[in-house]
């Protein structure tokens, strides 16, 4: 076993760490009102398997995000639909169900929460909340 671990992808558990955290996430914004809109599509597997590759890649994992669908652009992907100061907030309350489903190890959570928090902001791109 000469494999260094030495990306956070690696070092959190991989794939089937990102899946349980995702797959709860996603739980969260079927049943979410505010949310559930801004996910056009019928079936939330598409987007819970894009969301899934582009944090697997994001943290060192595979770069197969990239490979599929190019450069992230998140803001432009988002551009269409209005992310406001509460939709971000929402968005966090699932995504910290995620973690927590998780149970990754305090620092682990505290680097993976420091990133989603400053990239919910990042996101918002309406104050508006009509």
């Amino acid at each position: 076993m000469g494999h260094v671990t030495d990306t956070f992808y690696d070092e959190i558990g991989g794939e089937v760490t990102i899946r349980t955290i995702v797959h709860r996430f996603y739980e969260g914004v079927a049943g979410d009102e505010l949310l559930r809109p801004m996910y056009p599509e019928e079936d939330l597997g598409p987007a819970e398997e894009r969301f899934t590759l582009f944090l697997m890649q994001y943290w060192g994992g595979p770069t197969t995000y990239s490979d599929n669908r190019g450069h992230p652009r998140l803001r432009m992907r988002h551009a269409p639909f209005r992310v406001t100061p509460a939709a971000a907030d929402r968005w966090l309350v699932h995504f910290r169900a995620g973690l927590d489903a998780a149970a990754l190890p305090a620092e682990q959570d505290e680097r993976f929460w420091d990133y989603v928090t400053h990239a919910a902001q990042f996101m918002v791109n309406t104050l508006d909340e009509v």
